[in-house]
């Protein structure tokens, strides 16, 4: 699976930190590109399409693993991606709070408190989602996603765990 990373507005460390995390924590990602938000804009669609055809990355099945603005980005880049007949499996938005989800590939929204989660639903909840309880703050999310426990959300039920699990779901 061929993972794009699309980081918010942060400290490129912070990433660095959130793909360590989920290694540790027996999520592998082998094949993955990290859009350079310190050269684009991170919430720019259209430097993130730009920078995957530099990369050569449009031949292949993507999956997008987004934060904050990157979500912004992700979700445009992904809706070009397949409008020029790529294929997108998957897109994860990590507290992409008011952008919208709908779209007609496999979606998932994570918010870092119930009411994040529930505001951003009317926008597109996606298939499965999550939100953190107790809440977290906002970074919290990418950098440490193996200690932000919380709920996952499938259609009416309801499972406690983390957010690295939670991630370990989707992108096995």
């Amino acid at each position: 699976m061929t993972i794009i990373i699309c980081p918010g507005i942060h400290d490129p460390a912070l990433t660095q930190e959130f793909i360590t995390n989920l290694q540790r924590h027996s999520i592998e990602l082998k094949d993955y590109l990290i859009f350079p938000t310190e050269r684009y804009p991170a919430f720019s669609g259209f430097h993130l399409w730009q920078f995957l055809q530099e990369k050569n990355f449009l031949q292949k099945d993507l999956t997008f693993l987004a934060f904050s603005a990157g979500v912004v980005a992700a979700i445009a880049a992904a809706q070009f991606h397949q409008l020029g007949g790529g294929k997108v499996k998957k897109m994860i938005a990590l507290d992409g709070w008011g952008v919208p989800l709908f779209s007609n590939f496999s979606s998932y929204r994570v918010s870092h408190d119930y009411f994040t989660h529930w505001s951003s639903a009317l926008m597109g909840d996606g298939e499965i989602s999550f939100y953190a309880d107790p809440p977290v703050e906002h970074l919290t999310l990418w950098r440490m996603p193996h200690q932000v426990s919380g709920w996952m959300i499938n259609k009416n039920s309801y499972s406690l765990t983390t957010l690295a699990t939670f991630l370990a779901t989707l992108l096995t």
